[in-house]
């Protein structure tokens, strides 16, 4: 007897959060905090604010970032996603090329989901010819990854 039920795991899953010095730079936010409230009397409850703060702005930054998958034949880029039947071939940008296209090379009928911090970025040209954006722009740490399985999605195993 053969397993008809599908493969529900995700080709490709990853969370878009802040780098590090990102994170850091949100939890100074709580020091802050403290001072602001160390006048109104109690030292101890001023830190506890402060730490609360800090704890609640980095869980919040990471939990609210942004999710790239692909999974169950369509791509997701945040709350955007599209069947991965229309991709097109991904191009893989790093470096100064990457830098490039998320500045003065991004295309103006695209949708982009860009992230700073983060160098990768895949490009993915939109083939339904009734869709009005052309192509998706997308941040990722792990370019060749995403492509990769962009083209699986897509029926298209290797380049």
């Amino acid at each position: 007897m053969q397993n008809h039920e599908r493969d529900t795991r995700p080709l490709y899953r990853e969370r878009l959060a802040p780098g590090l010095w990102l994170l850091v730079t949100i939890a100074l936010a709580g020091p802050m905090t403290t001072l602001v409230f160390l006048p109104a009397g109690s030292t101890t409850l001023a830190l506890v604010i402060g730490v609360l703060v800090s704890l609640l702005l980095v869980v919040a930054s990471i939990a609210f970032s942004p999710v790239v998958a692909v999974a169950d034949g369509e791509l997701r880029a945040g709350r955007a996603h599209i069947d991965a039947g229309w991709l097109g071939e991904p191009e893989v940008y790093t470096g100064e090329e990457a830098r490039a296209r998320r500045g003065p090379r991004l295309p103006g009928d695209g949708w982009h989901l860009i992230r700073g911090g983060i160098d990768g970025l895949v490009v993915v040209p939109i083939t339904d010819p009734a869709d009005p954006v052309r192509s998706w722009s997308i941040s990722t740490r792990t370019p060749d990854r995403l492509a990769a399985a962009i083209r699986r999605a897509a029926g298209r195993p290797g380049r």
